[in-house]
């Protein structure tokens, strides 16, 4: 249950940050954290975000402005949060959301053809 409490309290410090523009690396402005995982001795977390763009180099840049401001992250997180270690961070990249947005088009792209079939199924009778 507590690794639940710190992964969600993580969480929600990284999104004030970044809505509140706390952390101005550039590379970061279209970022959202989707996902805190903290390991059980509280030492590492693994932080899943998305981007605005899917673009690979967007992507490249939000890693690198994450790993460049890695430790005044993590400064501010310990100064947030009274935990007794803050964990060390690891930003990755989360494509569930692009994998979604494929899956949505694609049954659009279905419901499409199959309108046209019917379509033309009542223009033969």
């Amino acid at each position: 249950m507590r690794i639940e409490k710190v992964n969600s309290s993580i969480k929600r410090e990284l999104g004030a940050m970044l809505e509140l523009g706390e952390i101005s690396d550039p590379r970061i402005s279209f970022v959202t954290i989707m996902n805190v995982d903290v390991s059980k001795d509280l030492q590492h977390a693994r932080v899943k975000f998305s981007t605005l763009s899917d673009a690979p180099k967007d992507i490249q840049a939000a890693v690198k402005g994450f790993e460049s401001c890695c430790g005044y992250i993590r400064k501010l997180i310990s100064q947030r949060l009274e935990m007794r270690t803050t964990p060390e961070f690891q930003f990755i990249y989360d494509k569930s959301v692009k994998y979604a947005a494929d899956i949505d088009k694609t049954l659009e792209e279905i419901k499409e053809l199959k309108k046209a079939k019917e379509g033309d199924a009542d223009e033969a009778l």
